[in-house]
């Protein structure tokens, strides 16, 4: 009998399955070919590919879904996320799993960037995310796994996402780039605070660069966090050979790096682009046997944060900024009638110019639809 996920994380160290891209290309995936396609044109090489991580020795092992989402597949969404996740389901079973593995539904980014960067308003962003959530829950995922996600609202978007339609376990891993940040300016500081406020069971990194690359970063986030980690490196870093993409990390070189992440307290270890299951049952290998760190029971200081700041509460005196109030302002009282977003605007932008660290917003007046 399965435990339930959430009886396992963080307790035991847990293994995730690696690329899907690298396989597929293997097996004859052309560029610019949706994979997700071949949850419904070539099932069978998606239930190989799933089954070599189960039987390799993955616990989660991720559905063929990264970019199944409404934008990309307006027409057969529904049957695409309910193919993949029944798909990694049978793989798990020929496998010999069913009682101690796991199927992840896997989202990944819309490929748009959110407003106010891009054209993509946060409400709909929620909505592409939530209805993939929806149809894969609904097939029989045992959790949903956010990943390779550069801009900290979208993740916050995935999230919400799946805390409204679904009661799964929700794991989170983002990209940081050679400098500590995301596509969109966040950093480990912004980040593991906003998740954990969000209340994900598990954060961490994927993607972006090999294992060696990722062992000071792997090394940050287990001193920040107060619940487990998750570090899914590729296989080194990408280059181009014959119009190809090639890893050249060996699965002996990258369990090796793996065992040096394992013993910083990183509770799920696993792979991404470049990685195979020889990369994963290397892995394990070299890493099962290092004991396991407890989790910091309760985080020592408080912190507010932006999508890419943090404030941390009680180092120094923190400025707030109030005049985003309508309390015996009038002028305030009618732009919020009129829906004069520039003069509210404007009053924030002063603020933050004058020193503020942190913005006090305050719209309620009778007579307005205040999330308007």
């Amino acid at each position: 009998m399965r435990k339930p996920f959430r009886e396992r994380l963080g307790k035991e160290r847990l293994y995730c399955d690696g690329a899907t891209g690298t396989i597929l290309q293997q097996k004859g995936l052309k560029g610019g070919e949706l994979p997700e396609t071949w949850n419904l044109t070539r099932p069978q090489d998606i239930v190989e590919m799933n089954r070599g991580y189960f039987e390799a020795g993955s616990d989660i092992v991720n559905t063929n879904t990264f970019g199944a989402n409404a934008l990309k597949f307006p027409d057969n969404l529904k049957d695409i996320v309910e193919a993949g996740v029944k798909l990694a389901m049978q793989a798990r079973v020929e496998a010999g799993r069913e009682d101690d593995a796991y199927v992840a539904l896997d989202i990944g980014p819309t490929g748009k960037l959110l407003a106010p960067m891009g054209d993509l308003p946060f409400e709909k962003a929620v909505e592409l995310f939530a209805e993939t959530i929806r149809y894969g829950a609904a097939a029989g995922a045992d959790l949903v796994l956010i990943e390779t996600m550069s801009d900290s609202l979208e993740a916050k978007a995935a999230v919400l996402a799946a805390k409204e339609n679904c009661d799964l376990p929700v794991l989170v891993t983002v990209i940081f780039d050679e400098g500590g940040k995301l596509l969109t300016g966040g950093t480990p500081e912004t980040v593991v605070p906003l998740l954990e406020g969000l209340h994900v069971d598990a954060l961490g990194i994927n993607c972006g660069q090999g294992p060696k690359q990722m062992i000071d970063m792997a090394k940050k986030l287990c001193e920040l966090a107060t619940i487990p980690v998750i570090v899914n490196p590729n296989a080194g870093l990408p280059r181009s050979e014959g119009g190809r993409t090639v890893y050249d990390v060996s699965p002996e070189e990258f369990a090796e790096d793996m065992a040096k992440i394992a013993s910083l307290g990183v509770h799920v270890l696993g792979g991404c682009c470049g990685t195979t299951p020889e990369h994963i049952r290397a892995e394990i290998a070299a890493t099962r046997n290092i004991p396991m760190q407890e989790l910091r029971k309760q985080r020592t200081h408080a912190v507010v944060t932006s999508f890419a700041q943090a404030v941390e509460i009680g180092r120094r005196p923190v400025i707030i900024g109030e005049r985003i109030n309508p309390t015996g302002k009038k002028k305030f009282q009618q732009a919020l009638r009129d829906h004069q977003i520039e003069y509210i605007l404007q009053q924030g932008t002063e603020q933050e110019d004058a020193g503020a660290d942190i913005l006090d917003v305050n719209v309620g007046i009778p007579d307005i639809d205040e999330p308007v």
